[in-house]
């Protein structure tokens, strides 16, 4: 993780700074993953979101660091879902194809055979791959209920400010989410 410095502050500011974004780190990258579908683009959208954080709202109480930061975090993966909406609809116009990217090299998808899993390890990957799509599929207002609910475990009044909505369309962005999921990944269900 990169260290932040703030400008004119003391000691204990930069290093409450520095402990808040080691502690959400992790959570904003696999957030953003999920949502974005590729681990470069959500590393980048992650280290935006801390940078902003760091140099617009590091004088702030910490905390409102929490929902700002998830704020920030969540209007950069709209604008990346935007900026994706319009090259896609660009790429098809001109006839390149959605999806179409740089070859894959076959060999980085080949399994490793000095590596022995056991089934209920496979099946593990397999439930939460699938975990991963469904969410990756549900639209970005349910994502982003779904996420800031139950994996930041925001309240509904944080996560209408953090989406900038009212707090009944957080409880029913997230309901849906849920029915959406459950129905989905009812094979996986015990």
């Amino acid at each position: 993780m990169q260290e932040f410095a703030l400008q004119g502050d003391g000691l204990d500011s930069n290093q409450a700074l520095n402990r808040f974004l080691a502690g959400v780190e992790r959570r904003a990258l696999r957030m953003a993953t999920v949502s974005v579908g590729n681990v470069d683009d959500a590393l980048d959208l992650v280290q935006d979101a801390m940078m902003k954080l760091a140099s617009r709202y590091a004088q702030r109480p910490e905390d409102q660091w929490g929902p700002l930061f998830q704020r920030i975090l969540q209007n950069a993966i709209t604008d990346w879902h935007r900026r994706s909406w319009v090259k896609n609809r660009w790429r098809r116009f001109i006839g390149g194809g959605e999806g179409q990217s740089d070859a894959a090299d076959p060999l980085q998808d080949y399994p490793d055979s000095r590596q022995t899993e056991s089934v209920e390890r496979l099946q593990q990957e397999d439930a939460i791959a699938n975990l991963e799509q469904a969410i990756h599929d549900l639209s970005l207002r349910q994502q982003q209920a779904f996420m800031l609910r139950l994996w930041e475990g925001l309240s509904v009044e944080e996560t209408a400010q953090v989406m900038g909505c009212s707090q009944g369309s957080v409880k029913t962005h997230y309901f849906r989410a849920v029915s959406a999921l459950r129905a989905r990944l009812e094979d996986h269900w015990p």
